[in-house]
C-alpha cells in the first residue's frame, strides 16, 4: 500500500517576510527562511540604545548620515533581516523605505536572550556588509563595550572599552563616553568584577 509523504509548507521568501512584517504588530527577524519573534526589551536596554542613538544623531546633524533605532530593519542579502538596536547609514544609494542595506555602524545592546546570537551569528553576518566600518556590542548589565572595527584594508580588529573609557564611532566621527552611553541606567556592575 502506497503512502503519501506529508506536505511541507514552503519557507517564506524574504519578500513574503517583508509583506508580513508590514501587516502584523509583532516584530520578527528573518534568518534563512525562518521567522524569529522578538521579545520586548527592558527599560535599561532601551535607555542605553536611546542614549547612543540620540548622541549619534546629534553628531550627524544635517550631514549625510542617518541614525535609526530598533524599528528599522537591516537586510543582508536574500537570507537575513535583523532589527539592530542602532544603525548609522551614510550611503546615498541606501534609499529603500522599509529596510537599510548599507550601514557603516551597527550597535547591539546585549540581553541574556540575545547575547549568544549577537556575539556569534550577528558578528559573522554583519561582517558580510561591505559598508560596515564598526560593529559595537554594548553589555546591558555591566559597563563594558566590545568594538569590532574594519580598517581601510578590510581587516577587522577588536577593542574592549571599560571603566571611564570612550567608544570611537567612525560615522559620524565621534567618541561617546561610557558614562553617557549608560546615563540613566543605574545599578550597573563594573565589568571587571563580572568577568
Amino acid at each position: 500500500m502506497a503512502t503519501t509523504a506529508p506536505r511541507r509548507t514552503p519557507r517564506p521568501t524574504i519578500e513574503d517576510y517583508l509583506r508580513l512584517e508590514q501587516a502584523i504588530s509583532i516584530k520578527h527577524e528573518y534568518v534563512a527562511g525562518q521567522l524569529c519573534a522578538l521579545a520586548g526589551a527592558s527599560k535599561r536596554h532601551n535607555r542605553i540604545a536611546m542614549n547612543i542613538a540620540t548622541r549619534l544623531s546629534a553628531a550627524a546633524g544635517d550631514g549625510p548620515c542617518q541614525v535609526y533605532g530598533s524599528d528599522m530593519r537591516l537586510r543582508i542579502g536574500n537570507d537575513l533581516v535583523y532589527y539592530p538596536d542602532v544603525q548609522v547609514v551614510c550611503h546615498p544609494a541606501d534609499t529603500e523605505e522599509m529596510y537599510t542595506t548599507s550601514p557603516c555602524v551597527v550597535v547591539e545592546v546585549l540581553s541574556p536572550s540575545t547575547e549568544t546570537i549577537n556575539l556569534r551569528e550577528k558578528l559573522i553576518a554583519y561582517r558580510r556588509l561591505v559598508s560596515l566600518q564598526a560593529y559595537i556590542i554594548v553589555f546591558r548589565d555591566y559597563v563594558r563595550v566590545t568594538c569590532h572595527y574594519r580598517d581601510e584594508d578590510g581587516q577587522w580588529s577588536d577593542a574592549e572599552v571599560v571603566g571611564d573609557g570612550d567608544v570611537p564611532f567612525p560615522c559620524p566621527e565621534v567618541q561617546l563616553r561610557l558614562a553617557d552611553i549608560y546615563r540613566g541606567a543605574p545599578s550597573l556592575t563594573p565589568a571587571l568584577s563580572q568577568r
